[in-house]
């Protein structure tokens, strides 16, 4: 078995391998104004495709589908094999309401009806 192939049949599977990606991942890349499919994610990172962005820097925010996930900073970015690496400083978990500054009591009501 050869594992040549030629360069045409190479850049169509390559193509067809982002497309696939692209399709089942629902995790998203927003960066200032514009959003980007993350192709693959990782604890300290993410790849997207180099041929819609080639270079991303600052804070950005990762979504999955339209929840928030993540805010996260990116500290270098770099591309490898047509995809865009970029790397994480620090990556916070993005909460519905704010912390609490007190500890809730489990059998606290939820709320007072008015006397009438």
């Amino acid at each position: 078995m050869t594992d040549f192939l030629p360069k045409d049949v190479q850049e169509g599977l390559d193509a067809a391998r982002k497309r696939d990606l692209r399709r089942r991942s629902r995790l998203r890349v927003l960066a200032g104004e514009e959003v980007y499919p993350i192709l693959r994610f990782w604890g300290t990172g993410f790849a997207l495709d180099a041929d819609q962005v080639q270079h991303i820097r600052g804070l950005v925010d990762i979504y999955d589908g339209t929840r928030h996930l993540y805010q996260s900073l990116i500290i270098a970015s770099a591309v490898e094999a047509g995809e865009l690496i970029c790397t994480m400083k620090r990556s916070t978990a993005a909460h519905d309401a704010p912390p609490l500054d007190y500890v809730r009591d489990e059998d606290a009501p939820v709320g007072y009806l008015p006397r009438a």
